[in-house]
C-alpha cells in the first residue's frame, strides 16, 4: 500500500495529470487494447466462423449510410460478407499481439547484446556492433518481405497461414533489435565506471550479477521510451506486409489485410472497407507515438519545461 501511495504521489504521476495530450493518448491505447482482446466478448459476429458468414451481405454499407445499409452491421460488411466492426476488433487484437510480441522479443536480443557488448567490450563489442551496423544499413520493411516471401514459397501458402502471427513476430522482432543494443550499450557504457559498479567488483560480486542486478536496471527509462515507438513501428510494419500479401492471410484479419482486401473496391463505391480500418490503424499510431514523445519528455529531465 505505501508503494501504490508513493507512487501515485510521484512527479510521474502530477505530470501525467498536467499533460491532457498524454491523458488522451492513454485513454485511447487503453480502449484499444480492451476492446482489441475483449473482441471475442464483445463483437457481434466471429468473422472466424463461416456459418456467421453470407456472401449476400456482402459490400453492405455503414448503418448511416441509409439506402442498403441493414441494422445488424453498424460500419458496413465487406467483400466476403463479414461484420467490419468485428472483424476491425479481431484485425486489431492480432495487430496488438504481433507488436508487444515482435518488441518483446527485440528487447530481449537488443538488451541481452547491448548489455554484454557495453560491459564486456573488446572484440565481443566489436563484432556485436559491427553486426548492428549492416543491420541498420538494410531496410527494416525489405528484410521482412525477404524473409517473408522465402518462407511463403517454401512452405506453401497453407502452413504460411497457420504460423503467420509467429513468421511475423520473429521476421519484425529480429529485424529491429539494433535499436535497443546501441541504446542500451551506451548507457552501460556510462554505468560501467561509476563507483557502485567498482564497489561490487571489489566485494566479489560476478560479472553476470553484476550485469543484470546493478548496470541494468539504471537503463531502463530509454528502453520504456523506445519500446513504445518500436510498438508502433512494428504495428506498421505487419499492417504493410500485411498489405503487400505478405501478412495476416485474409481468413486471419489483421488492421493490414483488411485494408489490403478492400483497397481494390475503394472506387467502386465500398469506400468504407479500407478507409475505416485506415482510420482505425492512424488513431492507434498516434495515440501510441503521442505517449511515446510524453514518455520521452517525461524521463529525460533536460527536454522536460515547467
Amino acid at each position: 500500500m505505501n508503494k501504490i501511495r508513493l507512487f501515485l504521489g510521484s512527479d510521474f504521476i502530477y505530470r501525467f495529470r498536467q499533460d491532457r495530450a498524454a491523458q488522451g493518448s492513454f485513454t485511447l491505447f487503453v480502449l484499444f487494447v480492451l476492446f482489441a482482446f475483449a473482441a471475442p466478448l464483445i463483437s457481434p459476429f466471429d468473422p472466424y466462423d463461416r456459418l456467421q458468414i453470407d456472401l449476400m451481405d456482402s459490400e453492405l454499407p455503414p448503418l448511416w449510410q441509409g439506402e442498403n445499409a441493414d441494422a445488424r452491421f453498424l460500419l458496413g460488411t465487406d467483400a466476403q460478407g463479414r461484420d467490419m466492426l468485428s472483424t476491425i476488433l479481431y484485425g486489431t487484437r492480432i495487430s496488438l499481439i504481433i507488436g508487444f510480441c515482435a518488441v518483446g522479443l527485440q528487447i530481449f536480443l537488443g538488451v541481452s547484446i547491448g548489455l554484454i557488448s557495453g560491459y564486456v567490450g573488446g572484440r565481443i563489442d566489436s563484432f556485436f556492433m559491427r553486426l548492428a551496423d549492416i543491420q541498420l544499413s538494410l531496410s527494416t520493411l525489405m528484410i521482412a518481405i525477404i524473409a517473408s516471401a522465402v518462407f511463403k514459397a517454401s512452405f506453401g501458402s497453407e502452413i504460411y497461414g497457420d504460423m503467420a502471427i509467429l513468421v511475423l513476430v520473429l521476421v519484425i522482432g529480429i529485424a529491429e533489435w539494433p535499436q535497443y543494443a546501441r541504446t542500451v550499450r551506451a548507457s552501460v557504457l556510462a554505468e560501467r565506471s561509476k563507483e557502485y559498479v567498482d564497489a561490487a567488483r571489489v566485494i566479489g560480486l560476478p560479472r553476470w550479477r553484476i550485469m543484470f542486478r546493478h548496470v541494468l536496471p539504471n537503463t531502463l527509462s530509454p528502453i520504456l521510451v523506445i519500446s513504445t515507438v518500436q510498438i508502433a513501428n512494428a504495428i506498421i510494419s505487419e499492417a504493410a506486409l500485411s498489405f503487400l500479401g505478405l501478412g495476416m492471410p485474409v481468413n486471419k484479419p489483421s488492421l493490414g489485410s483488411l485494408i489490403s482486401s478492400g483497397f481494390e473496391f475503394i472506387f467502386s463505391g465500398s469506400w468504407w472497407i479500407t478507409v475505416i480500418p485506415s482510420l482505425v490503424l492512424v488513431v492507434l499510431i498516434l495515440s501510441i507515438n503521442l505517449l511515446g514523445d510524453w514518455l520521452r519528455d517525461v524521463l529525460n529531465p533536460r527536454l522536460y519545461k515547467d
